[in-house]
């Protein structure tokens, strides 16, 4: 009898924990799933959505402009360092 004791109370444990987990992660699993759900969709393109330029989200990570390099000959000689 202890040991059926013992089982129920670890299986009881083990689901009050499962929700505890659901629960706490809640947006990132919804996420998750709503990703796995698109990506074993046959009928999904990503090249369908509409991207919105206002997101923040879709922006690029790099841009492709160039650095702005000030010209050295214009540079303020007492601000200029010397190394010797």
């Amino acid at each position: 009898m202890a040991a059926i004791t013992t089982a129920v109370i670890a299986i009881a444990g083990i689901i009050l924990g499962w929700i505890t987990i659901e629960m706490a992660c809640k947006p990132c699993l919804e996420k998750g799933r709503e990703a796995i759900d698109r990506s074993l969709n046959p009928d999904y393109d990503p090249d369908d959505e509409d991207v919105d330029a206002s997101s923040a989200s879709r922006a690029p990570l790099l841009t492709n402009r160039p650095p702005d390099i000030p010209d050295p000959s214009a540079a303020d000689p007492s601000t200029a360092i010397k190394s010797v």
